[in-house]
C-alpha cells in the first residue's frame, strides 16, 4: 500500500491505518528503536507508541509521501525519551559521546534564537547533508541519526573503523563550517 493511501486511512480515522503501517514499516521502526534502546521489548513498546503518536498527530499533519521519515522521527524521539527515563541517575555513555561529538558543530540549544529557528536549522543541516557524497552521508546518518557504533558502521559499509572515524571527523568539521557560513554561531 502506498504512503498516501495509508495517510488517507489515518485521516479517515480508520484503524486499518495502524495495521498497514505496521506491515509496511514495523520492522524498520523496531530496528531503529532497538539501535537506540538496545532492548527488544522496549523497542517493541517504542514501535507501538509510535503508532499511537501517529494516530494522534496525523489529522493535523499530513506527511503524504514522506510517511516513513515522519514515523522514524517519532520513533527516534520516543526511543531517546525511553533512554533518558531509564538512565536518569546515570548517563548513557553512547548518548553522551555522540552529544559531545555533535556539540562541536551544532548551535547550543540554550540560545533562544536557535530554539525559535529550529526549522531553519533543520533545513540547513539537510542542505549540508546534500553536499556530502553518498557514502559520507550514509555514514553520518548511521552514526548520528540511527546511533550505530563505529564498529557496526565499519561492518555495514565494508570499510575500516579508522576510515569511519576520519569520515565522521571531517563531516563534523564541514558541518560546523557550513553552519557558520549560514550564520549560526557555535
Amino acid at each position: 500500500m502506498e504512503d498516501n493511501e495509508i495517510v488517507s486511512l489515518y485521516l479517515r480515522r480508520d484503524e486499518a491505518a495502524i495495521e498497514r503501517t505496521s506491515e509496511k514499516y514495523g520492522s524498520r521502526l523496531r530496528t531503529l528503536a532497538y539501535g537506540i534502546v538496545n532492548d527488544l521489548p522496549t523497542a517493541e513498546e517504542c514501535e507501538n507508541d509510535t503508532y499511537m503518536e501517529a494516530w494522534n498527530s496525523i489529522p493535523p499533519h499530513e506527511p503524504g509521501g514522506y510517511l516513513f521519515a515522519f514515523l522514524a522521527r517519532i520513533t527516534r524521539h520516543i526511543s531517546l525519551d525511553c533512554c533518558r527515563k531509564r538512565s536518569r541517575l546515570k548517563r548513557d555513555a553512547v548518548l553522551c559521546q555522540l552529544s559531545a561529538e555533535m556539540e562541536q558543530c551544532i548551535p547550543a540549544p540554550d540560545d533562544v534564537q536557535c530554539r525559535m529557528d529550529s526549522a531553519a536549522l533543520g533545513e540547513a543541516i539537510n542542505g549540508f547533508l546534500r553536499t556530502l557524497g553518498e557514502e559520507q552521508r550514509n555514514v553520518f546518518l548511521r552514526r548520528y541519526w540511527y546511533l550505530d557504533s563505529i564498529a557496526a558502521i565499519s561492518k555495514r559499509f565494508g570499510i575500516s573503523q579508522s576510515k569511519v572515524k576520519t569520515m565522521l571527523f571531517r563531516s563534523r568539521n564541514r558541518l560546523r563550517d557550513y553552519l557558520m557560513k549560514e550564520g549560526y554561531t557555535l
